[in-house]
């Protein structure tokens, strides 16, 4: 996914437009290109705000006229995790990206994210987390055809502590920024190992518990992780990733011995 042409020194935005420089392939086996578009700059814009723009003037600098950028995007608010990119080389969310926190006096890259595989553009394909959210059956076991009745109390220490786990909004930040995650192997990455923390705590969700462990202590699981510390760096809801990395590893520790002595 390197791009085929030699990037230029970035040129300098205006105070009155904003420029972008953006890498553009039609498809994975696609050659890639950059393409350069200058945006109207208005107070607190957001990059998405860029790419709207474009995609209703799409000229790029030196007047040629080409196709909309392809890029995802949902509820714009930094919930649901879709729209995000490279930007400037920082995988981070676009829609909660401020041009005017970018830096002033340059132009703005927007990339692709590298480890997940592209369909266009800045648009990338995702699967491959939401297939690992399964593998460790990262939900709570309470389907049933009939009344249920309340769930157990969780305690207030309980409920603080969960909380920031809980922010997680699935977008592969982590994942991207991760050396040991890489299209070609098989690591689950920070984020499914820390909601596999979040749902072990639960009282309920902990009934999937060991199922949870036994499937990160196969290929791809806690053993590749090294803890390298970049998935903190560019969490976008501060997530104690590291922090749950090691108490998972911790559980599965205690799990792995349970297992030796009653087998």
């Amino acid at each position: 996914m390197n791009p085929t042409t030699t990037e230029p020194h970035p040129p300098a935005s205006s105070d009155s437009t904003v420029t972008l420089r953006i890498r553009r392939q039609d498809g994975p086996a696609q050659p890639s290109r950059w393409e350069e578009f200058a945006v109207p700059r208005r107070p607190n814009m957001n990059i998405i705000s860029c790419l709207q723009y474009i995609a209703a003037h799409p000229t790029t600098t030196d007047g040629k006229s080409t196709t909309p950028v392809v890029y995802d995007s949902g509820c714009l608010e930094e919930v649901c995790g879709a729209c995000t990119m490279v930007i400037n080389g920082r995988a981070r969310q676009s829609c909660s990206a401020l041009v005017d926190r970018l830096g002033a006096g340059r132009a703005i890259t927007l990339e692709p994210m590298g480890k997940f595989p592209l369909v266009r553009d800045l648009f990338v394909d995702r699967s491959r987390l939401f297939s690992d959210l399964k593998r460790v059956k990262a939900w709570v076991p309470v389907d049933g055809t009939y009344d249920l009745g309340k769930g157990p109390q969780i305690s207030r220490r309980l409920q603080e502590e969960r909380y920031p786990l809980s922010r997680c909004i699935s977008c592969g930040c982590c994942l991207d920024a991760c050396p040991q995650y890489t299209p070609v192997n098989h690591f689950i990455g920070a984020a499914v190992i820390s909601q596999v923390r979040l749902f072990n705590d639960h009282p309920t969700g902990a009934a999937l518990k060991e199922d949870r462990l036994n499937a990160l202590m196969e290929n791809g699981g806690l053993g590749d992780c090294s803890k390298a510390g970049n998935c903190v760096q560019v969490c976008p809801k501060e997530i104690p990733l590291l922090e749950s990395i090691a108490t998972v590893g911790r559980q599965a520790t205690v799990h792995l011995i349970k297992k030796f002595f009653t087998r």
